[in-house]
């Protein structure tokens, strides 16, 4: 399955009986499926199947959809405006601008005064209402899958990011691995090196006991855990990644635990070469992380 990211635009228009259709759809990222609409009045009740339709289609993202319509001359609705009342609002404001020296009313704010102008409904057929709403949905599903291509389009970019990441992870982990510090002859000769510099500095310390001391600190240095445990996650993130589909949730888990090994393995290093390893390690699980986010 195809990777999708989150962020995408998308257009698409259509027409119907005379009247023009557009929609525009646009997405970023979320944590879960969210529509905002903006839709002309009277079409509010296509509201519920618009929702619909993207939630459907997508699992995560904040979705943007805005309607536009317009209508053929012959099909508009003709303005009514309540004369007297407009009347008296006008005496109103000019009593106003007199007495209190308010600014002047204007045509274009007394119009737009509830009650003052009203468009009434056009005098549509149950039918023609549901042809229109039919072609307008149609046209949303038109403009849904040119912003999935657009989303899929990103996603494969990603891919490729994502799968270099996890390739660097690897190359870091098995460098970690096979760095020489960790070998026994070394890690015996620094254990014996550390007992001498702390026997040297005061007589009355024992010096089997200094020995199984420093074993014991030397055991819990080991990073062969935090190497098994990447080696497995750099898997897992593969398989994800030849699978698809909406994986977001999931790789940014994987992230967490690459970046919850990564600081381990700095925090039990005891070696400043494993250390810049880690510590390069965990540049890179951060870019990964970063660019999970973007994933649906």
């Amino acid at each position: 399955m195809n990777l999708q990211s989150m962020t995408g635009f998308a257009r698409a228009v259509a027409e119907h009986d005379g009247t023009s259709i557009a929609w525009e759809v646009k997405s970023v990222n979320g944590k879960s499926v969210e529509v905002r609409l903006r839709l002309p009045q009277g079409l509010e009740r296509l509201e519920p199947a618009v929702r619909q339709t993207v939630q459907k289609r997508f699992s995560r993202g904040n979705f943007q959809a805005t309607l536009t319509v317009g209508r053929a001359a012959g099909q508009q609705a003709q303005p009514v405006v309540n004369e007297a009342f407009l009347r008296d609002l006008a005496e109103l404001a000019k009593r106003l601008q007199e007495q209190f020296g308010a600014a002047p009313a204007t045509a274009d704010g007394l119009l737009s005064l509830r009650g003052v102008l009203d468009i009434p409904e056009t005098n549509e057929t149950e039918e023609a209402r549901a042809a229109l709403d039919g072609a307008i949905l149609s046209a949303l599903e038109v403009a849904l899958g040119g912003l999935e291509q657009a989303r899929q389009g990103e996603g494969a970019a990603l891919r490729l990011l994502l799968s270099g990441h996890i390739d660097a992870i690897e190359a870091l982990t098995l460098r970690a691995e096979a760095d020489p510090s960790r070998e026994p002859a070394v890690i015996r000769e620094r254990i014996a090196e550390q007992v001498r510099l702390l026997v040297d500095a005061s007589a009355n310390l024992d010096a089997s006991r200094l020995h199984m001391e420093a074993a014991f600190l030397a055991t819990k240095a080991d990073i062969r855990e935090e190497i098994d445990r990447l080696k497995t996650h750099v898997a897992s993130g593969r398989v994800l990644l030849a699978g698809g589909g909406a994986i977001g949730r999931k790789l940014d888990f994987l992230a967490q635990e690459f970046n919850r090994e990564s600081n381990t393995l700095c925090s039990k290093s005891n070696a400043a070469t494993v250390t810049a390893i880690g510590l390069e390690l965990k540049a890179v699980v951060d870019q990964f992380r970063e660019q999970v986010q973007n994933l649906e």
